[in-house]
């Protein structure tokens, strides 16, 4: 059986979540059958690719060290594009963008968290397409030709879009169920005890406070304005 090859494109200053989130669920379909399903990918491989093979720092400090930079990644059939406030230098990268829409051209899925809708964007790759990115950017999708789809994941054909940082989560075990199974994908959400049961109902803006709201649009603002500018 060939590999199923997943990969996760890595930047400086990318969301560690969003990029650690989906490849904590999608890594595990390369459990051993024996341990999970007989319908376990046990050829997946997971990449964790960059422009070179230096350290990635991320927008909180966490150093990410890559498995194989642009040149040496194999052509992976399924691409996830991380977001953080490093999309914006990611998007003036013309390797970087030019990469994202080579590997897309024969992935059997494209994916993003988060802001990593616009690097996608960036590589043409959201034109007429339906798409979400975090709630405080869902404004700039037509800038990159998308539709935006309301949710914490948007499906367009092989295109998974998903919102902000925690919503890869969601989205990488709908791929593994589709994949594997949904027993599978259960194995996995018991595995990892994903039963979220947070301390304040604050994850969208339908339901947070004002304050907190505004609070969140300001720290934003900053890479907001970026990308509008782009």
């Amino acid at each position: 059986m060939p590999d199923f090859n997943v990969g996760f494109v890595i930047f400086p200053d990318l969301t560690q979540l969003d990029f650690t989130g989906p490849f904590e669920v999608l890594s595990r379909l390369a459990t051993p059958p024996s341990l999970s399903s007989p319908s376990a990918f046990a050829h997946s491989r997971t990449h964790i690719v960059a422009k070179t093979m230096q350290p990635v720092l991320s927008d909180r400090g966490l150093r990410i060290l890559p498995t194989c930079d642009f040149d040496s990644c194999p052509q992976l059939d399924l691409i996830c594009v991380p977001g953080g406030p490093g999309v914006v230098g990611a998007i003036a990268d013309d390797k970087t963008v030019d990469f994202v829409r080579i590997q897309s051209a024969r992935a059997r899925y494209v994916t993003s968290v988060c802001m990593g809708a616009f690097l996608l964007g960036a590589a043409g790759l959201l034109k007429g397409r339906r798409a979400t990115t975090h709630w405080a950017y869902v404004d700039l999708l037509p800038l990159v030709g998308a539709t935006h789809e309301n949710g914490r994941i948007a499906r367009d054909g092989n295109l998974f879009t998903s919102g902000g940082v925690t919503s890869g989560i969601d989205f990488a075990f709908r791929i593994v169920a589709e994949l594997a199974g949904p027993e599978v994908a259960q194995a996995i959400q018991l595995g990892i005890e994903y039963d979220p049961a947070p301390p304040f109902d604050a994850g969208h803006p339908s339901k947070a406070s004002e304050a907190a709201i505004a609070l969140m649009v300001r720290r934003n603002e900053p890479a907001h304005n970026s990308l509008q500018q782009l």
